[in-house]
């Protein structure tokens, strides 16, 4: 989730999330790019797919999760965290059953990164319209919003550079392949999230720290996101200067 960052769904199958998906790296809209001559398999035609019915699940769960966020009682939160950790879990399984059965699509590939996206920002926009009642945010109160900017921003950007990449040739695509930034990113940015739900629950001892945990995480995060796109623009400026 989050879903950078992994061969989404198919070709450039080097799995770095440990995800290979239909199209390109990272999320790259269906085109008809060069990228698809790097596919070990040919895409299924089949509309619903048992990995594309996984990814329509994380989209649906989206309404639910943010009516269970709003749950005054132990029960919301812990809904709420499990909830989270679903999609998280089912991001990485479609991606594996669709390696491992073949049954990659084309629909799915355009699907899965719009329910990842719609996950993650679902998530920061709740807990920055309702931080957790700690100190540290109210006296910082924009602590959460920092870097949810910084993600949001970052994954709308690169959406635009992909799908840009796709249309143009195959030596820029290449450019915005998957690196180990996305990995890591990924990996800090859907544990800070799950602390940072999970925390809502005051009754959970030493949350304070656990609070601060996340919030470090979800930082860190963001400094990843940042970084691995100028490492990204980087790349498209070498090929284009060329």
């Amino acid at each position: 989730m989050g879903s950078e960052d992994g061969a989404k769904r198919g070709c450039f199958a080097d799995d770095n999330d440990q995800r290979t998906r239909l199209l390109g790296p990272d999320q790259i809209p269906p085109s008809p790019s060069p990228s698809m001559q790097h596919c070990s398999y040919k895409p299924t035609d089949n509309l619903l797919t048992l990995p594309t019915v996984l990814t329509l699940g994380r989209v649906a769960a989206v309404p639910l999760f943010v009516s269970t966020f709003y749950v005054d009682s132990w029960w919301g939160t812990t809904a709420t965290t499990s909830i989270f950790i679903a999609a998280a879990i089912t991001d990485w399984l479609d991606g594996y059953l669709a390696r491992k059965m073949r049954l990659g699509s084309v629909f799915g590939a355009f699907l899965d990164p719009v329910a990842d996206k719609l996950m993650v920002a679902a998530t920061l926009v709740l807990l920055c319209t309702r931080p957790l009642e700690v100190d540290m945010f109210e006296q910082v109160p924009w602590l959460m919003t920092v870097p949810s900017i910084a993600i949001i921003g970052r994954e709308i950007t690169m959406s635009a550079v992909r799908e840009w990449a796709a249309s143009q040739n195959s030596k820029l695509l290449e450019a915005v392949a998957v690196n180990n930034l996305g990995k890591w990113k990924t990996a800090m940015q859907m544990t800070a999230l799950t602390i940072l739900l999970a925390t809502r629950d005051s009754s959970l001892g030493g949350s304070g720290s656990l609070v601060a945990s996340g919030v470090v995480l979800l930082y860190i995060s963001a400094g990843l996101a940042i970084w691995s796109l100028i490492v990204y623009v980087g790349k498209i400026w070498k090929v284009l200067v060329r």
